[in-house]
């Protein structure tokens, strides 16, 4: 705790640096300030919206020291699960990597078909992410593996998902696919996102012209650097006045002050300059579908190639968003995703078990009893706080 006496000196202090520093707060209006003549109003349309999402990993870990397992599961907005694995860090992913596969070589998972028609040779998925440790590394040196690479296999898994759905199904109507989160990612090796966006943009392509059915994919984020950058400037200069759900694209320069790494914001644009887009497959706008100016305003990523269709893409978003709940004025296909994908209550505890029968397993039959215990003792402090 400060001391009282302190406080005063603090505020004065604090005062005097925010007075300094008030250039940077005019700088960051002055570059939002054009944005107003390209804010455009949406109207709603209506579309199949279906949303993928992968579980997050906090809410299904199973743990009992020293084992360590994750569930890694996909599903959609309708509650179809698209994709189910269990793997822990230790995991060998030399023989995760076989398992996509069935013994003929041909795929047997969706992550499996993305990784043959992405071109990854050979056939591993430290070669489609350099996050995932090579399967030789993790027998050598376990302790020496963070377990963050978990996380990415979840989400190759729901990029997977997302691409198999696009590329390898059929659409009855008109649809939106909605991602969580944006249309950019970090975990891809460099040659494989420009390639996954291209046989993707193909895909679209194919079902208009065969089909007649319009596919539309956005991806959607909680939070973005770009708009806690601009949110207070983006307010002062009233960009987006109430009275209607509004959006505007937010230009790569903005985008690039807001990253650490400028090519983060570089996308399809930058192939006519010779350059490849190393991790990006959307075009980014800020987008309120509540009238109001207090409401969320939320970064939405289009797809590249379907940029110049915003307003009807928007359009259709708009009408999935307002119905939104629990979050107001957020597709609810997404978050009927996310309350499919979670394991919870009696579903999580059956796993729970699980993990507890498995390790008694491998234990001799007179030292079972010591487990028993130790599973009492771990009910016990885990339920008296429910």
């Amino acid at each position: 705790m400060f001391d009282t006496d302190e406080i005063p000196n603090l505020r004065e202090s604090i005062s005097k640096r925010i007075f300094a520093d008030k250039k940077l707060l005019e700088d960051l209006r002055n570059e939002v300030r054009p944005l107003v003549s390209d804010v455009q109003i949406i109207r709603p349309r209506t579309a199949t919206s279906i949303s993928l999402v992968a579980s997050d990993g906090g809410n299904n870990q199973l743990v009992f020291d020293p084992f360590y397992v994750q569930l890694v599961r996909v599903v959609d907005s309708y509650g179809k699960q698209l994709c189910l694995d269990v793997i822990s860090h230790t995991t060998d992913t030399d023989k995760l990597s076989e398992e996509q596969f069935n013994s003929d070589g041909t795929p047997r998972t969706a992550l499996g078909r993305m990784m043959i028609d992405l071109g990854v040779e050979p056939l591993l998925l430290s070669e489609l992410s350099y996050m995932i440790p090579p399967g030789r590394k993790i027998r050598e040196n376990p302790e020496q593996i963070s377990p963050s690479w978990v996380r990415v296999y979840r989400d190759l898994c729901e990029w997977a998902v997302l691409y198999e759905k696009i590329c390898f199904q059929e659409f009855a109507t008109n649809t939106l696919l909605v991602r969580d989160g944006l249309l950019r990612s970090l975990i891809f090796r460099d040659k494989y996102t420009q390639k996954w966006r291209k046989n993707v943009e193909e895909a679209i392509d194919r079902i208009l012209k065969k089909d007649r059915k319009k596919v539309f994919l956005v991806g959607i984020a909680k939070h973005s650097k770009v708009y806690t950058r601009y949110q207070l400037a983006l307010a002062l200069e009233e960009i987006m006045p109430a009275g209607e759900a509004r959006f505007v694209r937010v230009p790569r320069e903005l985008e690039a002050k807001s990253y650490q790494w400028e090519e983060y914001a570089q996308g399809a644009e930058i192939e006519d300059t010779g350059k490849v887009p190393r991790f990006v497959a959307g075009d980014m706008y800020l987008v309120r579908f509540g009238p109001m100016s207090n409401d969320p305003v939320w970064a939405v990523d289009l797809f590249s190639k379907q940029s110049p269709q915003a307003s009807e893409i928007f359009g259709y978003l708009l009408s999935d968003a307002i119905n939104g709940f629990p979050i107001p004025y957020y597709p609810r296909c997404l978050q009927q995703a996310h309350e499919h994908a979670q394991i919870v209550q009696f579903d999580y505890d059956i796993l729970q078990d699980q993990i507890f029968n498995s390790i008694r397993d491998t234990i001799a039959h007179n030292k079972r009893g010591v487990m028993d215990a130790l599973q009492l003792k771990y009910d016990v402090a885990n339920r008296r706080y429910e």
